[in-house]
């Protein structure tokens, strides 16, 4: 990718619907044999992969436009290896899988480099719902012979995956089920919306004590999952970064609050409307503390964005990483661009330079890739980004979008 630097954004820019909430809900779909009809799907490469993983299984997919309608029983309890060592969310068919058929066998997930992100918790909750774990040959066997039952699920942390991995699961057991200390992220809520949608009984997503009532059958449903709030984010802070002003529709801006809130301590003004934001930046960019905490607090997914953006600050800034371990490998990639800054463990420390400058660097994961073609944006002269395939697995058409506002991008340097 060939990123032209010293670009200003303008105008309006759309944001497509979340990944991270229509992977659990691909995944979800396996829960019914009944059509489900999903509008508004994002052309990612991360939805490709669930896609082809859950054909694999025995599901039927027809797409058209953005359009994808989904049915069929699933018949393999065993995703194929080679699609399961690409995406971290190919964990989440454990859940339906191991309530559908009463097993399931699955690889170590794969996904971005960012941390060990161990499993330990979602299989702690396929235990509490009366599942067998065994690890045999480098796979994961769940079984639940009996079938699974109700029970109370404490998770030791909130984490997105095992919430959504376990409500799943739970959505089918018998009896009910509490999972407590669960995620509040958005798109648990989406996800437990769409499962009632099906027919499920579901209360409490967004809090954190669900109750999930097991059902025996799910019915077919039309879909649209909600905005993504870290693709509306990446766009909040390029404009900011630029320096320019723009409208980005299609959001929820009680999911940005975080963002927002930094953006407009940094210098930027934002203004909510219903269904969109609009941003310009008011000053020159202001040095502010970032922590990384779970929602509602400062997503984990929008820090190196503000890293690439707090690189051109009137000073110091600092961030604390406090999600995941090794989030940090975008530093040097930065750095190459004339960044100032220093980390160290799960702190970093960014001071403001003067400039930055085109170089060719590597994104290591998807939101390293983000922050580093905003960076490409601020910078003086031409910037080459090799490994963009990790953008291109959760950002839709980033390029066309922000060519559209301004930028100069080229898919191929």
């Amino acid at each position: 990718m060939l990123i032209r630097g010293k670009a200003t954004l303008n105008g309006q820019i759309e944001v497509s619907s979340s990944k991270n909430a229509i992977l659990p809900i691909l995944a979800a779909s396996i829960l019914t044999d009944s059509e489900i009809e999903l509008a508004k799907v994002p052309k990612i490469n991360d939805v490709t992969i669930i896609g082809t993983l859950l054909e694999q299984l025995g599901k039927q997919i027809s797409k058209q436009d953005k359009k994808m309608v989904l049915s069929g029983k699933v018949i393999s309890h065993h995703p194929p290896y080679d699609l399961v060592r690409q995406i971290r969310a190919s964990v989440l068919v454990m859940g339906p899988l191991l309530a559908r058929l009463g097993k399931v066998r699955v690889a170590l997930p794969g996904g971005c480099a960012i941390g060990s992100r161990p499993i330990d918790l979602h299989l702690k909750g396929f235990h509490a719902l009366g599942a067998e774990i065994n690890l045999r040959s480098g796979d994961l066997i769940a079984k639940a012979t009996n079938g699974l039952r109700g029970a109370h699920v404490y998770l030791d942390y909130p984490s997105v995956g095992a919430t959504e991995n376990v409500m799943m699961a739970a959505a089918m057991a018998d009896g009910l089920s509490y999972i407590e200390n669960a995620a509040l992220e958005p798109e648990i809520v989406d996800l437990a919306n769409f499962i009632n949608r099906m027919g499920g009984k579901i209360s409490g997503a967004g809090t954190n004590v669900i109750k999930v009532e097991g059902v025996k059958e799910f019915k077919g449903v039309k879909y649209v999952p909600i905005p993504d709030r870290i693709e509306a984010g990446t766009y909040m802070v390029a404009v900011a970064a630029t320096k320019g002003e723009a409208r980005i529709n299609n959001v929820i801006p009680e999911h940005l609050k975080a963002v927002t809130a930094k953006l407009i301590e940094s210098g930027a003004e934002v203004i909510e409307n219903r269904n969109h934001v609009e941003v310009r930046r008011v000053s020159k960019i202001k040095p502010v503390y970032i922590k990384t905490l779970p929602y509602p607090g400062f997503p984990t997914d929008m820090q190196a964005q503000f890293m690439a953006y707090l690189s051109r600050a009137q000073g110091s800034s600092i961030i604390s990483e406090s999600v995941f371990e090794n989030r940090f490998m975008h530093v040097q990639e930065l750095c190459r661009m004339g960044a100032d800054i220093k980390s160290e463990g799960k702190i970093a420390i960014i001071k403001g330079a003067k400039k930055l400058t085109g170089a060719q660097v590597k994104a290591s994961d998807l939101r390293a890739g983000a922050a580093l073609v905003i960076a490409a944006l601020m910078a003086q002269g031409n910037t080459i980004l090799l490994e963009s395939q990790h953008v291109d697995r959760g950002y839709e058409d980033i390029a066309a979008k922000l060519n559209a506002m301004g930028a100069q991008i080229d898919s191929e340097p």
